[in-house]
């Protein structure tokens, strides 16, 4: 599909940013990206599609000859599931395009996208994404060929998208490396917050990192899913769903701000296998004061075994209202104070247990430690005790088909000769 140079908007009057992105595939998927005008990815790129817009440039790097083709043009905005049926359902994660003109092929594709610093996962903007469009100006395949009306047409269009972008002087509207999803079970994230704008309130006690619940919806729910967190302090899951595309209900006992539910978390005013995601950054005792509020369980000890019969009736209540199948996340850390050790996470763990079945648990860096200081590490040395370095995320699964066989498993294991 050509788009003719009518169709463009007044780069002087242009009112949004253009970005620049990458897409991917192979000698397989070619032919169907280019019949379909459909680009799709999997989840791995999700959330950089959902960050494209109508009008943002994209291009299409096969990774088995090496060559990228150009330019093509958003006509929709990125989404999920666009044409379901389209790779068979691999690559629900789409964007509509028009190609502006001709199809223009660069050879040499990794070299290319090395010498300006470009993955699938860092948008090309400004000017950055006008230098990139040089690219296709200078190509042989417009320079060698015969002039034709179908050449000038691509020529004019891509010189036109390039006066746009040169002349914006508005601000820019995406980060610059949107975030890949974790891939082991350590996660260390410098900073609460990604992306332009906050993610919860950074100066609240015990604020949660908004990459751990970036991470967990991306792998465990789609755009447009229910996500509910019942403890949801100031407000970070509701932020972060509402960029990365889920819904979100927030629920706390005594809410910080209007988009929060005042709400106990052992009584979820939602139905039955309704939601496809809870996130739960409890207390962890009643080391960090949250409330005076009479039913706030962060005022119980985790020392006491009260402590864990609250957090068992949360527990249940997210199992009921969880759909089959659907996960949970719950972030929690140990204690250590004066002389006594307090397993925190290991008594969630065997809590949650009686309802979910386990999913895998992740290490979670701690930073941001009033305890992080080094008089506190000399102390730490001095008087023999460790400093909290970690937290777990707990990530468990409703089902009802729940393993029940206590007989081994025959695996067949790769060896691999040590050197």
């Amino acid at each position: 599909m050509l788009v003719s140079s009518d169709k463009l908007t007044d780069n002087k009057k242009r009112t949004r940013f253009v970005r620049g992105f990458i897409f991917a595939c192979g000698e397989s998927t070619e032919a169907e990206c280019l019949t379909r005008m459909l680009l799709g990815t999997d989840r791995t790129y999700g959330p950089v599609v959902i960050r494209i817009r109508k009008g943002d440039l994209l291009f299409l790097n096969n990774l088995d000859t090496d060559n990228l083709h150009g330019v093509l043009r958003a006509v929709t905005d990125g989404g999920f599931n666009i044409e379901p049926k389209a790779w068979k359902g691999r690559y629900p994660y789409q964007v509509r395009v028009e190609s502006l003109g001709n199809k223009i092929t660069l050879h040499n594709a990794t070299k290319v996208l090395r010498r300006f610093g470009v993955t699938r996962s860092t948008p090309l903007l400004s000017k950055r994404l006008a230098s990139f469009l040089d690219l296709f100006l200078e190509a042989p395949d417009l320079i060698d060929s015969q002039v034709s009306s179908e050449t000038s047409k691509s020529r004019s269009l891509i010189l036109e998208e390039k006066e746009g972008i040169d002349n914006w002087i508005g601000p820019i509207d995406i980060e610059e490396e949107i975030p890949m999803l974790e891939a082991t079970t350590f996660w260390d994230f410098p900073r609460q917050s990604y992306g332009l704008t906050p993610k919860g309130d950074n100066k609240y006690a015990g604020v949660t990192p908004a990459l751990i619940i970036y991470n967990l919806v991306w792998r465990y729910t789609d755009p447009g899913d229910l996500v509910v967190d019942p403890m949801c302090g100031s407000g970070t899951t509701i932020d972060v769903c509402r960029e990365e595309k889920r819904r979100a209900i927030g629920y706390d006992i005594t809410p910080v701000r209007p988009d929060i539910i005042q709400n106990d978390a052992r009584n979820i005013p939602l139905e039955n296998d309704s939601v496809d995601m809870v996130f739960i950054d409890s207390p962890y005792g009643d080391n960090v004061r949250y409330s005076d509020h009479p039913d706030n369980i962060g005022n119980i000890s985790s020392e006491s075994e009260k402590f864990y019969d609250e957090l068992e009736k949360v527990m249940s209540e997210s199992h009921r209202i969880l759909k089959e199948g659907k996960v949970l996340g719950w972030l929690i850390g140990d204690q250590w104070v004066k002389q006594r050790f307090t397993p925190v996470g290991f008594m969630i763990y065997n809590r949650l247990c009686k309802y979910f079945e386990p999913v895998d648990i992740i290490c979670v860096s701690r930073r941001g430690q009033s305890s992080h200081t080094g008089p506190w590490f000399n102390r730490a040395r001095r008087f023999n005790f460790y400093l909290r370095g970690f937290k777990y995320l707990i990530i468990v699964k409703k089902t009802s088909q729940r393993a029940t066989s206590s007989e081994a498993r025959k695996i067949e294991w790769t060896y691999y000769k040590r050197r």
